[in-house]
C-alpha cells in the first residue's frame, strides 16, 4: 500500500520535515529516523516555524501489526465468553498440546560484568511484543504514535535512593526474618554493599556535616539519565540491579528519623541532629524526591531462582528480563511480600491491592511477550480454578500430573504434554517452552471462547456543530484534527469509518462511493433515535477515503452561520451506538457544550456549586455525582454491544463532567478535557490525542479476571469498565493507557515460607482481529514478620492506591472528610511502622519506613490537589476524578506533586547532560524574580515567569522583551538561538516521556495566572493549609497520641 499523501493542501514537503525542524532526535531503530512527524500548524504561525509537537502521518515502510485489518464478524447477541471458565472440564484430557505458533529461544541477558554503565534506548519501537509480524496485536509502541519514545515511565518525582539528612539511618530493615532466599540476618551477600550507612550531625544547632544537596541540584559527579531526566530511584542498586537489603541485628530499623519538636531529648547514636522549635527544621533535610544519580538504564530480573526481587519504582528507567513473574510494568503489587494472615494485614494498615496495566508499552530492549498455541484444544488449565498452566505450578508423578499453584489442586496432565522431570524436579522442556518459564505469555484463543467472529475495527465519528462550537472554532479543529489522523488508519476491507454530526437534531453521512458526493440524512427525532439506514452509514474506509476527507474539510463552512444553539449529546451517542450495534467499534465525540435536549439532556448546576468556603464541604459533593440515571443506563447498554465512547471536550463553559465522564468510564473510554478552548493552541494537542488513541495498542471486546491463591478472594476492581457478573469485568476497549486496580482480603491463613500467587487473565480481539488470552503471573512470598511488609512496599503502588479512593470518594463524600480519611490513613500506617517495627529511639523523632518515607509529603500534595481543593470548579474536579480513575502507577505521583524546572539556566548545562536539567523542590523559595520555570504534570505545563527577568531571556524564549501581547495559552515556538532550542528540547522530551502532548500556560508573577502556578508549591503554608514542615510536625503528633492512647 502506498503511504498516504496526507490531508488536503498538504505538500510533501510539508509532511517529511527534517528531523532537525523537529527539536528532538530520532531513536535508533525507531520509525521516526526515517520518517519524521508532522503536524499541521495552528492558525497564526509562520508555516516555516517548527511545530511544538510532531506525529507521522506517513506509516512505517515495514506494516504494522497494530493496523492491519481485521476480520469482519456476524453481530453479537450474547455475553462474551468467560476467560475463567474457558473449556468445559471434560475437555481437558483431551487437551493436546503442539509446538507454539512461534519458536522461542531465550535471548542471553547480560551478567552484571556485561551490563554497561550507561544503555541507551535501542531497538525498534515498532517491535513486535507478541513475536513475529502478524503473530500479535501489538507492535510495542506504533509507527504511528504522536510522539517518539518508550512508554511515558521515566521522570517523574516518586522517590529518590536513601537521602542523607541528620538523623536518618538508612540500609537497616526492619526486625524480624529475612526475606525469602536472601542470607540470614547480619551477613550480607557476597560482594555487595550496605543500602547506605548512619550519617554523623553535628550538634542541634549545626548544619549536617554530611547533608544531602539542596534539591535542584545533583548528587556530586551525577548526570541526569537521558530518558529519566528525574528518574527517581528507591534504592542504591548494583551492577544494574536491585541490591538486596543487609540485614541488621534484631532492633534495628530500615527508617529514616525526622527530629520534630515537643521533647529534649538526650544523644542518641540514631537520631541524627536534633532540633528543638519547627522553625529550626532545615527544608533540606526533610525527605525528599532525589533525582536519579547517574544515566544507567537499570536491567530487573523479575526472579532469581527463588528469590523475588522488589520491582524499581514505576517511574524509573528499567529493562525488564521475564524469569518467571510478569513484568511490574504489567502487575504490580501495593506489597512485595505478603501478609499469612488479615490481622497482620490489618495491623499494618497498608492497603493490599494490584495496579494492573495489561498492555502496558514495554521498553523497546524488552522480549516480546511469546505467542502460544495448543491447538484445537485450547491451552491447559486447572479442572478446579480453571487456572491457565504457569511457571508455579508443579509437576509430579513423572510429568503425569500437575499441582495448580493457586487452588492446590491435582490434576492429570494432557497425553500429549507430558513430559519427563529432570534432577530439580523440573520439566525438561520448561525453559523451552514460554509459558513454564514466563511469567507473561499470550495463547491463541480456541473457538470456545468466542460467541461470534471477531470484530472488525469499526471507528464512528460524532461532531458538535451547535453555534458555540462552530464559533469558537472547536468544529473546524475537530474536522481538522479526524481528516489528519485517518491517515494513520490503514486501509482496508474490513477497517470501517462512519460520521455524524448533530445539534438540535442529528445528521448521518451516507459515504458509499457510488455517491458523487456525501448525501446528508437528518434525524429531527431526539427523544426516539434511530438510524435513517441499516447500511451504509459504516463503510470501508478504503471506498471512502476520499469523501471522507471533502466532508471534513466543508463541515465548517456548512454549518459557518448555524444559530442553533442547544447540543443534543445523549441522543447523538445514542444514534452512533444504533449505528454501530451491529458490529461494535469505537465512537469518538466531540463536543462544546451543555448538553440540553433530547434523551440525556441536563441543566447547568454550576450555579448551585458556586458556594464560599465555609458551606464547601456540607453538599457540594452531590453535584459531582450524574444529575441522573439515563446516561449510565445507555453506557451498560453500549458496553454490552461493545461500543466504547471516547469524549472529547472542547469548552469555554460549564459541561457537566460528572454527568457525561460515566458514558466513557463504563464503555472502557475516557474523557479529554480542553478548557478553556483555544482555538490558537488547542488544536495541535486535540490531534495529537485523537492520533494516539487510535494508533496506542488496545485490544476490543475484552473480558478479564484476577485469581489469586486460596487464603486471598478478590475484595473489589476499580477502574473504567462495566461489571455485570461479580467475578469478571467487561471491556469494549482496553489500550496502554489503561489501568485496573484490584484489591484483596483475606479469607484463610497462608503457611510462612509459602508463595501466594496472582493471575489476570485476559481475553480479547486483536486490532486486526485475531482472538486472544494473555495471561500475566505474580508470585510472592508470605510473611508473618510485620517489618518484611514495610521493607517491601511500594511507594508507587501505594499511593496510587490512596489516589484512586479519594477519586472514588469525592462523588459521595464532603471534601473535608475525604481529606481527613487520607490524612488519617497516612498516620495510621506511619503509626504502625513506629509502634511495632521501628528501634528504640525517643519520642521526639518522627520515624519514616525507607521504602515510605515520601508518603507524607506526596499525601499533603494530594489534598492540595486540584481534585480536593475547596475552591476548584465542579467540572475540573470532575475530571479530575475521572482522569485518575484509571491513571497508571507511573503517572500517579506526578499528577500531584509536578516536575519543576528552572528554564533560564539551561545554556548552562554542560554537553553531555541529560536533555532535563534537575528538578526544584515545591517551595516558593525555590523561586527567583529573576528566573523562568516550568511545571508539569504529565497534564499540563505552566510556564512561570518572574517579575525582573531579564529581558534579553524573554527576547530568546518568546520572541519578545516584553510579555506584554503573549497569550496565556502559549503556542511554542523555536528561536535561533541556544536557549530557544535547549527549552523545545525539554518540552519534547517531557512530552515523550509523558506520552502526552502537555499544553502550555503562560504564569505571570502578579497575575491570577502567577497564583495558579503558586498554588502547586504544595512545601508551602497556605490559607487553611500546613507547610510540610508543618505537616510532617502535625503527623509526628498524632503517632504519639496514637502511642499514648494504646
Amino acid at each position: 500500500m502506498a503511504p498516504p499523501s496526507g490531508p488536503p493542501g498538504v505538500t510533501p514537503s510539508m509532511i517529511r520535515a527534517p528531523p532537525s525542524q523537529l527539536g528532538q532526535t530520532p531513536l535508533p531503530g525507531s520509525p521516526l529516523s526515517n520518517a519524521p512527524p508532522y503536524i499541521a500548524p495552528p492558525p497564526g504561525r509562520p508555516m516555516g516555524a517548527p511545530a511544538p509537537y510532531m506525529a507521522n502521518p506517513n506509516p512505517n515502510p515495514n506494516p504494522n501489526p497494530v493496523s492491519q485489518p481485521p476480520q469482519a464478524g456476524p453481530p453479537a447477541a450474547a455475553a462474551q465468553p468467560n476467560p475463567v471458565m474457558g473449556l468445559a472440564a471434560s475437555l481437558q484430557n483431551s487437551m493436546i498440546g503442539t509446538p507454539a505458533s512461534q519458536s522461542f529461544a531465550s535471548r542471553p541477558f547480560p551478567s552484571t560484568a556485561q551490563r554497561p554503565v550507561s544503555v541507551p534506548f535501542s531497538g525498534s519501537l515498532n517491535q513486535n511484543p507478541l513475536g513475529s509480524k502478524g503473530s500479535g496485536p501489538f507492535p510495542g509502541q506504533p509507527a504511528s504514535q504522536p510522539y517518539p519514545g518508550p512508554p511515558a515511565l521515566a521522570s517523574q518525582p516518586v522517590r529518590g535512593p536513601p537521602q542523607l539528612f541528620p538523623g536518618q539511618i538508612v540500609g537497616q530493615p526492619p526486625m524480624g526474618q529475612p526475606p525469602m532466599g536472601q542470607p540470614p540476618m547480619g551477613q550480607p551477600p557476597m560482594g555487595q554493599l550496605h543500602m547506605g550507612q548512619p550519617q554523623m550531625g553535628l550538634g542541634p544547632m549545626g548544619p549536617p556535616s554530611m547533608a544531602a544537596p539542596p534539591m535542584g541540584a545533583p548528587p556530586m559527579g551525577s548526570a541526569a539519565a537521558p530518558f529519566s531526566g528525574s528518574a527517581w530511584q528507591g534504592q542504591q542498586r548494583q551492577g544494574g540491579m536491585l541490591a538486596p537489603v543487609r540485614m541488621a541485628p534484631a532492633g534495628m530499623g530500615q527508617q529514616s528519623m525526622v527530629s520534630t519538636p515537643g521533647a529534649v531529648m538526650g544523644y542518641s547514636p540514631h537520631a541524627g541532629a536534633q532540633v528543638g522549635t519547627p522553625s529550626k527544621i532545615d527544608p533540606n533535610q526533610i525527605p525528599r524526591p532525589v533525582p536519579s544519580s547517574n544515566s544507567s538504564v537499570v536491567y530487573f530480573e523479575t526472579r532469581q531462582g527463588s528469590v523475588v526481587s522488589p520491582p524499581p519504582p514505576a517511574t524509573s528507567d528499567f529493562i525488564v528480563r521475564d524469569t518467571g513473574n510478569c513484568s511490574p510494568r504489567l502487575m504490580r503489587c501495593t506489597m512485595n511480600q505478603i501478609p499469612c494472615n488479615g490481622e497482620i494485614l490489618t495491623q499494618s494498615c497498608m492497603p493490599l491491592a494490584l495496579m494492573v496495566q495489561p498492555f502496558a508499552l514495554p521498553h523497546p530492549s524488552e522480549e516480546p511477550i511469546q505467542l502460544v498455541d495448543f491447538g484445537e484444544m485450547g491451552p491447559v488449565r486447572c479442572v478446579r480454578c480453571k487456572a491457565y498452566i504457569n511457571p508455579f505450578m508443579r509437576f509430579i508423578d513423572q510429568g503425569r500430573r500437575f499441582v495448580c499453584n493457586l487452588c492446590g489442586f491435582c490434576n492429570d496432565t494432557p497425553r500429549d504434554y507430558i513430559c519427563n522431570l529432570g534432577p530439580d524436579m523440573r520439566r525438561r522442556d520448561a525453559d523451552e517452552r514460554p509459558e513454564l518459564c514466563r511469567g507473561t505469555v499470550e495463547f491463541v484463543a480456541t473457538k470456545e471462547f468466542m460467541v461470534r467472529e471477531p470484530m472488525p475495527a469499526v471507528y464512528f465519528f460524532l461532531v458538535d456543530v451547535s453555534m458555540n462550537a462552530v464559533g469558537t472554532g472547536a468544529t473546524a479543529a475537530a474536522c481538522s484534527a479526524i481528516s489528519q489522523a485517518i491517515s494513520d488508519i490503514p486501509e482496508g476491507p474490513q477497517t470501517m469509518v462512519g460520521i455524524a454530526t448533530f445539534d438540535s437534531t442529528i445528521h448521518f453521512y451516507n459515504l458509499k462511493r457510488s455517491q458523487q458526493q456525501p448525501v446528508m440524512l437528518i434525524v429531527p427525532d431526539v427523544e426516539d433515535v434511530y438510524t435513517p439506514l441499516q447500511t451504509d452509514l459504516i463503510v470501508p474506509l478504503g471506498e471512502c477515503r476520499e469523501a471522507l476527507e471533502q466532508l471534513l474539510e466543508s463541515i465548517p463552512s456548512m454549518y459557518q452561520t448555524n444559530k442553533i444553539a442547544d447540543s443534543a449529546f445523549g441522543a447523538a451517542i445514542k444514534a452512533g451506538f444504533l449505528a454501530l450495534k451491529p458490529t461494535g467499534g469505537k465512537l469518538l465525540v466531540f463536543q462544546s457544550v451543555l448538553p440540553s435536549l433530547g434523551i440525556g439532556s441536563l441543566s447547568s448546576r454550576e450555579a448551585e456549586g458556586r458556594t464560599n468556603v465555609s458551606n464547601a464541604d456540607k453538599e457540594p459533593h452531590k453535584l459531582l455525582q450524574p444529575a441522573d440515571k439515563t446516561l449510565k443506563t445507555m453506557a451498560v447498554e453500549f458496553a454490552e454491544y461493545q461500543v466504547c465512547i471516547d469524549v472529547f471536550l472542547m469548552t469555554q463553559t460549564y459541561v457537566d463532567i460528572a454527568s457525561i465522564s460515566v458514558v466513557p468510564s463504563t464503555t472502557g473510554g475516557q474523557i479529554y478535557y480542553y478548557y478553556p478552548f483555544s482555538a490558537v493552541s488547542d488544536p495541535a494537542k486535540l490531534y495529537n490525542d485523537l492520533r494516539w488513541n487510535l494508533s496506542r495498542p488496545q485490544g476490543f471486546e475484552a473480558v478479564m479476571r484476577v485469581r489469586c491463591s486460596q487464603g486471598l478472594q478478590v475484595q473489589e476492581y476499580s477502574g473504567n469498565f462495566c461489571k455485570r457478573v461479580p467475578t469478571d469485568i467487561d471491556l469494549p476497549a482496553i489500550d496502554s493507557d489503561k489501568t485496573i486496580m484490584v484489591t484483596f482480603k483475606h479469607d484463610d491463613k497462608f503457611q510462612e515460607g509459602a508463595e501466594c500467587g496472582f493471575q489476570c487473565a485476559i481475553l480479547y480481539t486483536t486490532v486486526h482481529g485475531q482472538r486472544r488470552i494473555r495471561v500475566m503471573n505474580l508470585s510472592l512470598p508470605c510473611t508473618t514478620v510485620l517489618g518484611n511488609l514495610f521493607r517491601s512496599a511500594d511507594l508507587d503502588s501505594q499511593f496510587s492506591c490512596f489516589l484512586k479512593k479519594a477519586a472514588n470518594g469525592i462523588p459521595t463524600t464532603p471534601l473535608t472528610q475525604v481529606r481527613e480519611q487520607i490524612v488519617n490513613h497516612c498516620i495510621n500506617i506511619l503509626g504502625s511502622y513506629r509502634k511495632f517495627c521501628a528501634s528504640i529511639s525517643s519520642s521526639g523523632q518522627l520515624i519514616l519506613p525507607e521504602a515510605l518515607k515520601l508518603l507524607p509529603l506526596y499525601t499533603l500534595a494530594l489534598i492540595k490537589s486540584v481534585g480536593l481543593r475547596n475552591d476548584g470548579r465542579l467540572d475540573d474536579r470532575s475530571y479530575w476524578a475521572s482522569h485518575v480513575a484509571s491513571i497508571s502507577a507511573s503517572l500517579a505521583v506526578p499528577l500531584v506533586y509536578p516536575r519543576l524546572i528552572s528554564i533560564h539556566d539551561l545554556t548552562s548545562m554542560e554537553e553531555g547532560d541529560s536533555v532535563l536539567p534537575a528538578p526544584v523542590a515545591l517551595s516558593s523559595e525555590y523561586l527567583s524574580d529573576e528566573g523562568v520555570f516550568l511545571l508539569e504534570n504529565g497534564e499540563d505545563a505552566l510556564i512561570y515567569v518572574g517579575g525582573m527577568v531579564n529581558p534579553e531571556i524573554l527576547q530568546k524564549l518568546f520572541g519578545s522583551p516584553s510579555l506584554e501581547g503573549v497569550p496565556s495559552q502559549l503556542v511554542l515556538q523555536q528561536f535561533d538561538n541556544d536557549l530557544s532550542k535547549k527549552f523545545n528540547e525539554v518540552i519534547n522530551e517531557i512530552r515523550r516521556q509523558r506520552c502526552s502532548y502537555l499544553r502550555l500556560r503562560l504564569c505571570k508573577k502578579g497575575e491570577p495566572s502567577g497564583m495558579c502556578f503558586h498554588s502547586y508549591m504544595v512545601e508551602d503554608k497556605a490559607p487553611g493549609s500546613l507547610s510540610y514542615v508543618e505537616f510532617l510536625v502535625h503527623v509526628h503528633r498524632q503517632i504519639q497520641i496514637q502511642t499514648k492512647s494504646n
